[in-house]
């Protein structure tokens, strides 16, 4: 009976450490997955209208408006009309506003920096 107690001790004992040893795994339920949406449509640029620079500080057409005095809200092109000069420098590029314009003057005595957004004088800066 011994020899009877031994082996039923030994089964026990393979079948505990079996189980330890085994490769199987519960599976793991998957992740939820979320509802697929359509990507949000990307903001169209501002629209602006009438002449602007182009890369080089030309302006692209002839300026139909006639403002009488430099004030935010004049166009790019209205600009260089009022002063009767060309601009010393000018910068374009695409800014978080969309279209953003600087357009230096050296005057005598200082120098006139115009920032625009979208063909429209935002502020001007003298030193």
């Amino acid at each position: 009976m011994n020899a009877f107690r031994g082996f039923s001790i030994l089964a026990v004992v393979t079948g505990v450490l079996a189980g330890c040893t085994s490769s199987e795994r519960i599976p793991t339920p998957p992740a939820p997955q979320a509802a697929l949406t359509p990507p949000a449509a990307a903001p169209s640029a501002p629209a602006f209208a009438g002449p602007v620079f182009d890369g080089s500080g030309v302006c692209t057409g002839t300026v139909s408006t006639t403002a009488a005095s430099i004030a935010p809200g004049i166009g790019e092109c209205e600009l260089v009309r009022l002063k009767g000069k060309p601009p010393t420098d000018v910068l374009v590029g695409e800014g978080r506003s969309g279209r953003e314009v600087q357009v230096l003057y050296n005057e005598p005595g200082a120098k006139e920096l115009y920032f625009f957004v979208n063909n429209k004088l935002d502020r001007i800066v003298k030193t």
